[in-house]
């Protein structure tokens, strides 16, 4: 009978953090691409729907942050950088679905406003998860949403109709999403070997 050890603590909390994740990660990017799709069909007419999608974008954004915020594995450390970010999110689905009643630019600008309030706080908590893997693209993500959300608020103020282009900001996102899940499924995998 062959016997091995059993992994430390630490490594099980960070696999199973780690695969958690990974499971995150996966569903955020295959809803950011089929929300993204939905958008540049409504976008041009404008309407209920997309109104509805600009609202559930940042909510969905709000439940996912919350979910990693209640994880029983997750590393120790400060949470205020996530629960921030569910904050803005929340108020910002609140603040789009007024925005965009009265125009597309409106909402363009509120959009840019909440990618740089929850791309900031998405690099502050890639970077203090580190340790948990597949972080970089979090990190480079939060930072292109700085620099979107500067520029979609930039569009919005000069009157911009063009709410489209958040679907093209969605799967930018999606994309690091997806890069993070094959980081981490690596690196649980090598740590489950």
């Amino acid at each position: 009978m062959t016997t091995t050890a059993a992994p430390s603590t630490e490594a099980t909390t960070t696999a199973g953090f780690g695969g958690r994740l990974l499971r995150l990660y996966l569903g955020r990017f295959v809803f950011a691409v089929l929300w993204a799709g939905l958008l540049f069909l409504a976008a041009p007419s404008g309407g209920f729907l997309l109104t509805a999608l600009l609202v559930i974008y940042p909510l969905v954004d709000a439940a996912a942050v919350g979910w990693q915020l209640r994880s029983p594995r997750r590393e120790p450390g400060s949470r205020t950088a996530e629960q921030i970010n569910v904050a803005v999110s929340v108020i910002v689905a609140i603040a789009l679905g007024v925005a965009v009643t009265f125009s597309a630019a409106a909402a363009l600008a509120v959009w840019g406003l909440w990618a740089i309030g929850s791309g900031l706080p998405q690099l502050i908590a890639a970077i203090r998860n580190r340790r948990s893997g597949g972080q970089v693209p979090q990190m480079l993500s939060g930072g292109i949403s700085v620099l979107a959300g500067s520029a979609f608020f930039s569009q919005g103020l000069a009157g911009s109709e063009a709410i489209g282009g958040v679907g093209g900001y969605a799967i930018l996102g999606g994309v690091f999403f997806l890069l993070s899940a094959i980081r981490l499924a690596l690196l649980v995998r090598k740590s489950a070997a």
